[in-house]
């Protein structure tokens, strides 16, 4: 379960799934599905579903539950992958990516697991 330092309200510009993490919208206060590592991530969802329109507490500091696509290792920076899974960041030399977060715990594909959200840019070495 979550345990989120800042809920913000915002809405929903397509279909969010739960436990997904999100980026802008095209319009201020909207939010997506993240589907890229080069979106601006900016938070998870909660436990629940949503439709384009409605109106989704995002979570946007903190800890938030995040379903992994692939292997995760505990303390490892997360990116998204095309589905809005949290995959482990691992950008090409001088390629930039964003990170919504930190593993708090290890996991596989599905797992949905504790992450310490930290949005920010990370450049490959």
């Amino acid at each position: 379960m979550s345990n989120p330092g800042l809920l913000k309200t915002h809405t929903a510009e397509g279909a969010l799934a739960k436990n997904r993490i999100v980026t802008h919208g095209a319009t201020d206060g909207s939010v997506k599905q993240a589907t890229a590592a080069t979106d601006a991530l900016v938070g998870a969802t909660e436990g629940f579903a949503y439709e384009a329109g409605d109106r989704p507490s995002i979570v946007r500091s903190g800890i938030a539950d995040i379903e992994y696509g692939g292997n995760v290792t505990r303390g490892q920076p997360l990116t998204a992958d095309s589905v809005g899974r949290a995959v482990a960041a691992a950008p090409a030399a001088g390629a930039n990516v964003r990170i919504v977060g930190f593993a708090e715990v290890s996991g596989v594909s599905g797992d949905i697991c504790p992450v310490f959200l930290a949005p920010s840019v990370m450049q490959g070495a």
